[in-house]
């Protein structure tokens, strides 16, 4: 992959309103700055050195409101599809280095196995002693899964682990290093053919209340912005899109792993090792409606943190996976007891991949959705090249 070489000067970064801002134009704007946000930034610095590029951010780096410090962070290929496994491994090689080839930039990334357990089997699948047999073996807490009621499965030796959070945080600081200027605590929205830009400040209230307010003109405009990507969109331009969000939580099940455990798969819920337990990342099955609000539901009366679709997957997967049904699993008693955020459903699918689209002259929607953890980067790539004008994909041709 040929690319021009960016500048030496590194961009400049306005963190609060007390750092004075004068309006600019820029060739380029990116709204949002989780690892989709972030990633596309890099690329379009790479790709397009000589573009100026304002990377714009409504929280922090990355900002603790957002999808992309709670997405599990679990790369496989096993439910790819092939047309798009090229993708796939390219995204894990920049997962586990090439993107970020200084060792300061972490990305926690980890080669881990993932077992996917079921029921009943199918092509590909094998008896889970068979599998749970061999030389070396994944080996399963005691307790954590019933292999009598899961006796098929399937592995994913190339498996891996990262911390999503970290590599937004690493890609807007190589964007930064390349030349782009961020923003963060601004609030951006599409006005005609630029961006208006409000920038947040605190009250000693704990008030978030805008500081002032700026419009900025922009060649194109990249808005990255999650699940509220679509809304933004919306009600900006007055288009219509298919997309559509979801709010998914992850409970904590307090049942011993190790940095060894792989990932698990089963009964419709991944269960991810994470601090010596694991975090349960259960099935979106869809959208959810315009006007919905989380709350937490009831378990025989009691009041839970856990939203009752959450609940009911769980109730019903603890025959197959009895630690479940112990006090390793906390529940919580409000909302704000598990972590959740809203995720974007792209073409309002709640298996759909991700995938970047322009939906008006000089703007393009990129939305990462369930499936970023295995193709986020390389759908950010497409848009930063599509953008910049460039035909090679670094993936074409490659073995999937």
């Amino acid at each position: 992959m040929s690319l021009e070489k960016p500048p030496a000067q590194p961009g400049q970064v306005w963190a609060h309103v007390g750092q004075p801002f004068v309006g600019r134009e820029y060739d380029l704007i990116v709204l949002g700055a989780g690892r989709m946000g972030a990633a596309c930034a890099l690329y379009l610095r790479r790709l397009a050195p000589r573009r100026s590029l304002l990377l714009i951010e409504e929280g922090g780096l990355p900002n603790e409101d957002g999808a992309t410090l709670l997405s599990p962070g679990v790369w496989s290929a096993l439910t790819v599809p092939p047309e798009r496994r090229a993708e796939a491994q390219w995204t894990r090689a920049q997962l586990a280095g090439a993107l970020a080839p200084d060792p300061s930039l972490n990305l926690s990334f980890q080669a881990r196995p993932l077992l996917e357990l079921a029921a009943a089997g199918g092509a590909g699948w094998e008896a889970v002693l068979d599998v749970l047999g061999r030389d070396p073996a994944p080996t399963l807490p005691a307790g954590l899964a019933d292999l009598q009621a899961l006796p098929w499965a399937r592995l994913d030796a190339q498996a891996a682990r990262y911390r999503p959070g970290a590599l937004a945080l690493a890609c807007a600081q190589a964007a930064i290093g390349a030349g782009a200027d961020l923003m963060l605590n601004a609030r951006a929205h599409l006005d005609g053919g630029g961006v208006g830009i409000e920038r947040l400040s605190v009250t000693n209230t704990h008030q978030i209340v805008v500081h002032e307010t700026h419009r900025l003109r922009a060649g194109r405009v990249v808005v990255a912005l999650g699940a509220a990507g679509p809304g933004t969109v919306e009600h900006d331009l007055g288009l219509h899109t298919t997309h559509a969000r979801a709010y998914r939580q992850f409970p904590r099940l307090n049942h011993p792993s190790t940095e060894q455990t792989p990932t698990l798969r089963a009964a419709g819920l991944t269960l991810r090792p994470q601090h010596g337990g694991f975090t349960l990342v259960p099935a979106i099955h869809h959208r959810d409606p315009a006007g919905y609000e989380p709350g937490g539901g009831r378990l025989t009366g009691v009041p839970t943190g856990l939203r009752r679709e959450t609940l009911e997957d769980l109730v019903a997967a603890m025959d197959a996976l009895p630690a479940l049904a112990t006090g390793a699993l906390e529940l919580g008693r409000s909302l704000m007891d598990v972590p959740g955020a809203w995720f974007a459903l792209p073409g309002g699918d709640p298996d759909g991949l991700p995938r970047h689209e322009e939906v008006a002259p000089g703007v393009h929607l990129l939305l990462g959705g369930p499936h970023a953890d295995t193709l986020g980067l390389a759908v950010a790539y497409d848009l930063a090249a599509t953008v910049a004008g460039t035909q090679q994909r670094p993936w074409a041709g490659r073995p999937g």
